[in-house]
């Protein structure tokens, strides 16, 4: 079991088994990711974070509209390995989604996961949850956006299994996601964000 020290920014809540969790998961009006056994209720998001997450979805969904790819913003459950449940900022799976079950509301395959940084979150997004999302077999770009300065990072998955980091931090650089012939600028990622409130 993972200890609930390595997450300070959410509160922890009982221990569930997995039936569990998403038999409550699916009624809650709030959100909370399992972590092998440890159920973490999210916080709400700043501006910031939501215009950030939103100009994201809003520009590749635009880039993919005609294209077999889909676009899911952060009510998207995507499962890890062994017994995680996550809520990407922005997911983007191209070709046919598989999900867990009917219900289809937990996505197992996704091409592109994309996560919008902040204070609380930061050594989770780019320790723990990325090593498993390392272990994702469809994964083949992990995005991560700071949401208190102009910076972007892509990791993308080598043949070799190893991870490539690219960093974008201008205001008017741009990077391109090759796996779903994407490209995101910081222009467009930042439009409307105001560091000064972040």
């Amino acid at each position: 079991m993972v200890a609930a020290r390595h997450f300070p920014m959410w509160a922890e809540l009982p221990s569930l088994s997995v039936m569990e969790y998403l038999q409550r998961e699916r009624r809650s009006m709030e959100k909370h990711e399992y972590i092998n056994g440890l159920v973490l209720m999210m916080a709400g998001a700043r501006e910031s974070h939501v215009l950030i997450t939103s100009n994201t979805n809003r520009t590749l969904g635009n880039q993919l509209d005609d294209r077999p790819c889909k676009v899911y913003m952060g009510d998207m459950k995507v499962r890890l390995i062994p017994t995680t449940y996550v809520y990407p900022d922005v997911t983007v799976i191209c070709g046919e989604p598989q999900f867990e079950d009917d219900e289809r509301d937990i996505l197992l395959n996704p091409t592109v996961v994309i996560e919008v940084l902040s204070r609380s979150t930061e050594n989770y997004d780019c320790g723990l949850k990325f090593r498993q999302y390392q272990q994702l077999v469809s994964l083949q770009e992990y995005i991560l956006i700071a949401q208190d300065t102009t910076r972007i990072e892509r990791f993308v998955q080598q043949t070799d299994g190893q991870w490539l980091l690219k960093t974008i931090e201008g205001t008017n650089d741009s990077i391109e996601l090759t796996s779903i012939r994407c490209m995101l600028s910081t222009t467009d990622v930042y439009k409307k964000v105001s560091f000064e409130n972040s």
